[in-house]
């Protein structure tokens, strides 16, 4: 395979007006680290959901992969208040479903806190959220992102990632709750026993110096001490979030793991914060993030920029085994024509279906935008990596299918 056979192979198809009026494309070698094609390479240009590469890459570079996320309860300053702190988990589920796999649950921790209570009936729940803080919704952000369901706003406590029931559908239609925080908040108390009239925002109380009980602390609820933790449930590692992430492309849980990235880095948990750690992870691991202008770390915003050369870095450096953290991306990646946002890909037309099972791709689609970026086999068993970012195309499934195309072209041309 040379770059002058597949620029031959492929090129006919990116110029195609299907595709869109604007295309970047980068295809590389991952044995040879050998450019094989590159159109735009280096420019940036809108990723859509391919940014979510950037963040999985981050988050796994700086919190490791067998990370978990921890929400929690304390005891309050006052006798009968409890307080519900969130860790940022958008996971974490009321009860068992099937959204999430291994979810922590609410329940389960109402259980730990009665236990903990010894037999007293907690009476008012603060919820503290002060993990992130700053904006909820990120420049770029369609007015409509949040009521048609393509995303919740970020806050560090919520159930089923702010979903008022625990489905996904990649391209909305996910209803969410108007402040997560406190409908996750008001779902704890019921399953504690505690009128919602009784629940309020609030901040935990500094943690007591001995987690045993004292004789000080004789006004708490069973003579705990205020900030004495009651109970504690944990998320999957990190490696199944980001795998979540990737393969069903969920934009609010990329904006709760961006956030790690920030804390991680010990800053503020905020939009602005998370995409400077991101970046900042980006450098440190050597690859050109001035290549890429973020807004957020879910590729909603239409403000993003990355080049295809950046992602496709990106997934060289992970296919290499230099960095193992940043391998588990691929358990992530959608398998074409079976799983996650590329379940429904290489379908049709029929000729595209000889992508099934060897295309790997995190795609990216907003209105007028159709990207992907991720690995593929060549039928003489070379491993490339890619990244095709095109926008202005006449319709969203010709785009997705003319994007299809090129792929199916370069794994079966032999050239």
């Amino acid at each position: 395979m040379t770059a002058e056979g597949v620029s031959a192979a492929i090129d006919p198809l990116v110029k195609s007006s299907a595709l869109g009026t604007k295309v970047h494309v980068a295809v590389v070698d991952v044995a040879s680290g050998d450019v094989l094609y590159a159109r735009n390479a280096d420019t940036m240009t809108t990723p859509a959901s391919t940014t979510k590469l950037l963040t999985a890459a981050a988050v796994l570079d700086a919190r490791g992969a067998s990370y978990r996320l921890s929400t929690r309860v304390v005891a309050g300053d006052e006798p009968g208040e409890v307080v519900l702190i969130g860790g940022g988990d958008p996971t974490l589920a009321t009860t068992k479903n099937s959204l999430f796999p291994g979810a922590a649950r609410l329940d389960l921790l109402a259980a730990q806190v009665k236990k903990a209570l010894g037999g007293v009936e907690p009476t008012r729940l603060l919820y503290d959220t002060s993990l992130f803080s700053g904006a909820e919704t990120a420049k770029g952000w369609d007015s409509g992102d949040i009521s048609f369901g393509q995303v919740s706003r970020v806050q560090a406590l919520m159930v089923n990632a702010g979903r008022i029931k625990p489905i996904h559908n990649e391209f909305g239609g996910d209803p969410r709750s108007s402040d997560p925080a406190n409908a996750a908040a008001r779902a704890f108390a019921r399953l504690l026993g505690v009128p919602t009239s009784a629940v309020r925002k609030g901040k935990a109380p500094t943690a007591a110096a001995s987690s045993a009980p004292s004789s000080a602390a004789s006004s708490a609820p069973s003579g705990v001490v205020p900030g004495q933790q009651l109970g504690v449930v944990q998320s999957p590692p990190m490696v199944q979030l980001t795998d979540w992430m990737l393969e069903q492309s969920d934009n609010t849980a990329a904006e709760a793991l961006g956030r790690q990235v920030a804390l991680a880095d010990g800053k503020p948990g905020t939009f602005d914060d998370a995409t400077e750690a991101i970046l900042a992870r980006l450098t440190d691991l050597g690859l050109p993030a001035d290549e890429a202008n973020l807004y957020d770390a879910s590729g909603l915003s239409r403000h993003n920029g990355i080049s295809p050369s950046l992602l496709t870095q990106l997934l060289s450096l992970a296919a290499s085994g230099q960095k193992p953290a940043l391998s588990a991306i691929f358990g992530g990646l959608p398998v074409a024509g079976w799983s996650g946002t590329m379940h429904k890909r290489f379908v049709s037309p029929k000729p595209n279906q000889a992508g099934q099972g060897v295309v790997r791709g995190k795609t990216g689609t907003l209105s007028g935008v159709n990207t992907m970026a991720g690995t593929l086999t060549t039928k003489d068993g070379r491993l490339l990596v890619f990244a095709i970012m095109a926008s202005g195309s006449g319709g969203a499934v010709t785009g997705r299918a003319a994007l299809d195309t090129v792929l199916v072209k370069l794994a079966s041309c032999g050239c």
